[in-house]
Formats: structure tokens, C-alpha cells, sequence
């Protein structure tokens, strides 16, 4: 888990951390690392938890972007897991580097706010700086 993880801290504080952004969105919340979603709350943890990131959240960590949807098309979580997709997500930033993903998973008809993009903004802005020297 740890090389995967490239530093995303240990498994109890992300799982700490993606509760508390479940609770205070209201919303299920993943934290990935490049490769896999590595913590989740708010959902039925055993549908995503270590599953592969889907191409298209791939692609995002990679274009570096934010992505929220509002009338677009939301971005898929993990390859083979068709009933969760992201209405938030914000990559990762460390040194430079994209070393994983925060989002927020919203049912069929919600769409994100900007307190989801803020808390998400926030939350991998922190993560990104905790891993850097």
C-alpha cells in the first residue's frame, strides 16, 4: 500500500480525512492515488476501495485540471464500476507532480456547488503540501 500510495500518508489519517469531507459535504468522498482509489466514505467502501482509477479520472490527474460538473458529463471513478461517478475532482498536486485525486461522488441529478469544489480544492491543496519536503 505504501508504494502505491507514494506518500498520501497511512491508511488511518486519509481515512480520517475523506470521513471528514464526507460528513461535511454531505456526499460519498474518495481519495485516490494515481493508480487506485485508496480511501472512501460515505459509500459502501468495499464497491471502490483499491478498484483502478478509471481513463478518464486518469486523464484528469494527468491535464492537471478541476473538473465539476454542472451540465456536462460527470467523470467515471474506477474502471468497472459503472454506479459511482464523480461530480468534483481536484488532482493531487505535489512538487510539480499528480500523485492522486479528491472527488465527490453525487447521485443521479445532483450536481456540485461550490462549497463541494472548495472543500475538494482544499482538501487535495493540503494533501498535495504535506507531501512535499
Amino acid at each position: 500500500d505504501t508504494d502505491r500510495s507514494r506518500g498520501l500518508g497511512d491508511v488511518y489519517k486519509r481515512q480520517n480525512y475523506v470521513e471528514t469531507l464526507a460528513k461535511a459535504s454531505g456526499h460519498g468522498a474518495c481519495i485516490t492515488d494515481r493508480d487506485n482509489v485508496i480511501a472512501v466514505s460515505g459509500l459502501p467502501k468495499k464497491e471502490l476501495i483499491e478498484k483502478p482509477v478509471s481513463s478518464e479520472l486518469e486523464n484528469v490527474m494527468n491535464e492537471k485540471i478541476i473538473v465539476s460538473y454542472k451540465d456536462g458529463k460527470p467523470v467515471s471513478v474506477a474502471d468497472g464500476v459503472e454506479k459511482y461517478n464523480a461530480g468534483v475532482v481536484v488532482p493531487i498536486v505535489s512538487e510539480g507532480d499528480t500523485i492522486g485525486s479528491v472527488l465527490f461522488i453525487l447521485k443521479e441529478g445532483e450536481t456540485a456547488s461550490e462549497v463541494e469544489e472548495k472543500l475538494a480544492e482544499s482538501a487535495a491543496g493540503f494533501l498535495g503540501k504535506h507531501m512535499e519536503g
